[in-house]
């Protein structure tokens, strides 16, 4: 009979509350009318944010928030967004939609949501289109508490006291909508940029995130930490489970027999490949330096909903979604020695979620994963005395403390074929929907289709 033992002593690491982040784009309806209607709105707001959706968000204790984006952000000049509204530029959104946006929500209004919500900003600067200049301006926009020409910017439109924004990203996807660029260049231009992401508060050190793999992309995390890490503290990663066969068939999110149910939950578990070896690479090239890996953009990613704008991508979730999240965030929290930030991609209305409608409407997210899982986002894993496995739970269940973890420390090879879920076993833990029977085209037993 097969045993597992599990060793209170040791421990692969502490749990980065910012595992659970967010991540929130201007893409379709996320930004408007998803979260900002304005303070002119019939919908009831708090300084332009809906409320519904601020308490919807605040009931899951967001970690960290990252904004504008995704591809947005290497379009997106950060003075267009800042002074009184009526004089601010208006912008075409070239990745999203072809839509015109009018700046109403720019840094402030980004910063004030995440003073609602009690998180940390995570600001992705323009590298792509951008400046160091701009790029550092930016940063001294938000941090200077001191008298510089910024710091007066920022005073003047309504701001005394710094933001205090620690998480920039150095750019996204620099080798696909960011820049198009190779490995080799974009870590000298990160180099560069993150020279001038200077600290202007002593309490204050600007955590800098470059721009990371798409997919298994090794060759990419290898040069880009190996030429430049001695200037970052981490590095991203991009990982979406499609279930259809590529980018042009992705799969409905919600017409699925169960073979694509299954299929979906196969694919997730690869991000666990990725996150061992680009962890593996990020190990052996940072020469010492404690550099982690940042999962910012990752979730289900389907074909667009029929009669939508296929530049929204708007879709729905079901349960199956529920279960991708639980997959993921337990890989990640495994991962904890290596996996400092993740962020679920989108906050709401487009990638990996659904929609949020009128004014008592909200995005339910991740909080009914986060409780049934049973375990803490923060804290030390496998150190959960009253975490007890139980019969039939399959090899992996949801419980974090139910894992052996003196993997690297003890010297020991995990064997995947163990420890790691088939397609038809479900690692979230046993479900009403039961396994021989499956879960049926789209359909649970416990929640409605919409979720």
């Amino acid at each position: 009979m097969a045993c597992i033992f599990v060793s209170a002593n040791r421990s692969v690491g502490t749990i980065n509350p910012n595992i659970y982040g967010q991540f929130s784009e201007h893409l379709g309806r996320c930004i408007y009318q998803g979260i900002y209607v304005g303070q002119a709105s019939d919908i009831p707001n708090t300084n332009g944010m809906r409320n519904d959706v601020v308490s919807a968000l605040k009931a899951l204790h967001v970690p960290v928030l990252r904004w504008p984006g995704g591809c947005f952000a290497d379009t997106y000049h950060w003075r267009d967004g800042i002074g009184p509204k009526e004089n601010r530029k208006t912008i075409v959104n070239t990745n999203w939609g072809g839509v015109t946006e009018n700046n109403a929500f720019g840094t402030h209004e980004f910063l004030s949501l995440c003073e609602q919500l009690g998180c940390e900003a995570y600001l992705s600067g323009n590298v792509g289109s951008g400046t160091v200049q701009e790029f550092s301006d930016w940063v001294e926009y938000c941090n200077m508490p001191g008298v510089s020409p910024m710091a007066d910017l920022r005073r003047r439109n309504g701001r005394e006291a710094p933001f205090g924004v620690r998480y920039w990203g150095i750019g996204n996807e620099a080798w696909g909508c960011g820049g198009t660029m190779r490995a080799e260049y974009y870590a000298d231009l990160c180099r560069q940029y993150a020279t001038y992401l200077r600290s202007y508060d002593a309490g204050l050190v600007p955590y800098k995130i470059a721009s990371g793999a798409n997919v298994d992309d090794y060759h990419w995390t290898r040069t880009v930490v190996e030429r430049a890490g001695q200037c970052i503290d981490a590095v991203s990663l991009h990982y979406y489970t499609v279930p259809g066969p590529d980018w042009q068939h992705k799969g409905s999110a919600t017409d699925f027999d169960r073979d694509a149910y299954y299929t979906t939950l196969q694919k997730t578990l690869r991000m666990e490949e990725l996150v061992e070896n680009h962890s593996r690479i990020i190990r052996r090239f940072a020469k010492g330096r404690p550099i982690g890996l940042c999962v910012d953009e990752w979730g289900t990613w389907y074909d667009v909903e029929p009669g939508t704008n296929p530049g929204f991508l708007y879709q729905q979730n079901t349960m199956r979604d529920a279960l991708v999240a639980a997959v993921n965030l337990n890989i990640f929290n495994n991962h904890c020695d290596t996996v400092v930030m993740a962020n679920i991609a989108q906050l709401g209305n487009a990638a990996d979620r659904g929609r949020q409608g009128g004014p008592d409407a909200h995005q339910p997210c991740l909080c009914d994963v986060q409780r049934a899982s049973g375990c803490p986002p923060a804290g030390k894993l496998c150190r959960n005395p009253d975490a007890a496995p139980r019969r039939g739970a399959g090899p992996r269940t949801a419980c974090l403390g139910q894992r052996t973890v003196g993997r690297h420390r003890a010297g020991h090879r995990r064997q995947p074929q163990r420890h790691r879920a088939r397609a038809g076993q479900l690692p979230a833990g046993r479900h009403p929907c039961r396994r021989r029977h499956g879960p049926g085209p789209g359909r649970c037993a416990v929640r409605p289709q919409h979720l």
